[in-house]
């Protein structure tokens, strides 16, 4: 047989260990936040891929946002080198997941198999994806044990509440310089036949309007600072909604409702804080003095993050302009620029090629409507040649009954393998 049929039938041989590996993955709830299991996944994976070969280090993001003694943001860093010199080639995959929410018929943490589907919280996003590039490298291993160059394995912390104890830490550590990585394949569920180039930006920023209190039964006494913040929601929906509707971007962001301008307000406080869970009795009458919206701007290559702010910080402006008594905060939380890999860039073409052979079609090229990983990678890292590629279907990320399907992960399993014969067989 030739190079591309042995590596498609060692993959095809391994279908049972990818489903195993899979459910093993999705059964460590790695919740996200706060943090949970990261330690666990890490040494599971540690054992996994020190026993292909691997050389494994568990690094601790100390300091970074959310690490504590509690919730230590832990991940792995697994390598192979190769017989002879070459290009390293970089799988990342976070190992978060999101909160379980309601509305499941199946265990999320149990990793149910039905009808060709393993189900459970972070089985597309991205534990499916995690698994697929392992037995995909294995399979490679097993096949071209005299390779050249180096393939890379990471399980990174905190993608899901941005990165910043996982691929942002180990970019400033080194771990994704140009010089120590050439190639970087995260495997998010972006679909089979599909490889993601980047994502929009992004800026997460909080508002704060003022008021004075007073007792309730006086409120003409005080002045409410949730009436205040009435008028910004009603001026986003009157003003700036629309505004965004009216931008749009030659990104080939999916879904198409992505390609426009988008803003989410993420959560609103205000007033007296919730009482504790065991209170069983009833608020105090007190007009509100503070009250807060935390907002997520999503913007696109051709917008200027000075400009997107311009127009929340304008928009606020007109409102105090209009409405006495009306003072206002904002604050910074975190903000990306969208970032997109050129479509000659390596990588790109390379799992293009493998795509067109595993799957007889030609590769579809998109950009994701949310940030991943890919941003840090480009922003502290400066590596360019980087894409998102991975098995699962975008829109099941964080939904109740979330699943990957088994011949989509064994197909993407394929292309990594080939990728890998492309950039590193000798």
């Amino acid at each position: 047989m030739d190079l591309t049929a042995r590596l498609t039938a060692e993959i095809d041989a391994r279908r049972d260990d990818l489903i195993a590996l899979t459910r093993d993955l999705i059964r460590i709830p790695t919740l996200n936040p706060p943090g949970k299991c990261y330690r666990d996944i890490c040494e599971f994976l540690d054992a996994r891929l020190s026993a292909s070969g691997f050389t494994t280090e568990l690094l601790r993001a100390t300091g970074t946002p959310g690490d504590s003694d509690r919730y230590p943001r832990w991940n792995i860093v697994a390598r192979r080198a190769g017989a002879a010199p070459g290009d390293c080639v970089h799988f990342n995959s976070h190992t978060d997941v999101v909160a379980v929410g309601e509305g499941w018929t199946v265990d999320p943490f149990g990793g149910e198999i039905q009808q060709g589907r393993i189900y459970g919280r972070g089985a597309c996003d991205m534990k499916g994806g995690l698994a697929t590039s392992i037995v995909a490298a294995e399979a490679f291993l097993a096949v071209c044990p005299d390779f050249g160059g180096a393939i890379e394995i990471s399980g990174t912390a905190d993608e899901e509440t941005g990165g910043y104890g996982g691929v942002a830490w180990l970019s400033e550590k080194g771990y994704f310089s140009p010089e120590k990585v050439q190639h970087v394949i995260i495997p998010e569920p972006l679909n089979k036949d599909r490889i993601c180039l980047g994502h929009r930006g992004v800026w997460w920023a909080e508002i704060e309007t003022h008021g004075r209190i007073a007792h309730g039964s006086m409120p003409f006494l005080g002045d409410s600072a949730i009436r205040h913040m009435g008028a910004v929601l009603e001026e986003i929906e009157r003003y700036l909604y629309p505004l965004l509707a009216s931008k749009r971007t030659e990104m080939p962001v999916v879904p198409e409702g992505a390609r426009q301008s988008t803003m989410n307000i993420n959560s609103i406080h205000g007033g007296a804080p919730e009482p504790e869970a065991d209170f069983t009795g009833f608020p105090a009458a007190c007009v509100a003095d503070r009250c807060r919206i935390v907002i997520d701007r999503r913007f696109l290559i051709e917008e200027d993050l000075a400009e997107v702010k311009a127009e929340i910080a304008g928009m606020l402006e007109r409102i105090r302009a209009e409405r006495p008594g009306f003072t206002y905060e904002i604050r910074d939380l975190w903000d990306v620029t969208p970032t997109m890999t050129e479509r000659e860039a390596p990588v790109v073409t390379t799992v293009a090629g493998a795509i067109e052979t595993v799957l007889a079609r030609q590769a579809d090229y998109v950009v994701s409507p949310g940030t991943y990983d890919q941003k840090h990678i480009d922003r502290i890292g400066r590596l360019k040649n980087c894409i998102a590629y991975g098995p699962g279907i975008l829109d099941l990320a964080h939904q109740p009954d979330e699943w990957v399907g088994v011949d989509d992960m064994v197909d993407s399993a394929k292309v990594m393998a080939l990728t890998l014969a492309e950039l590193l067989a000798t």
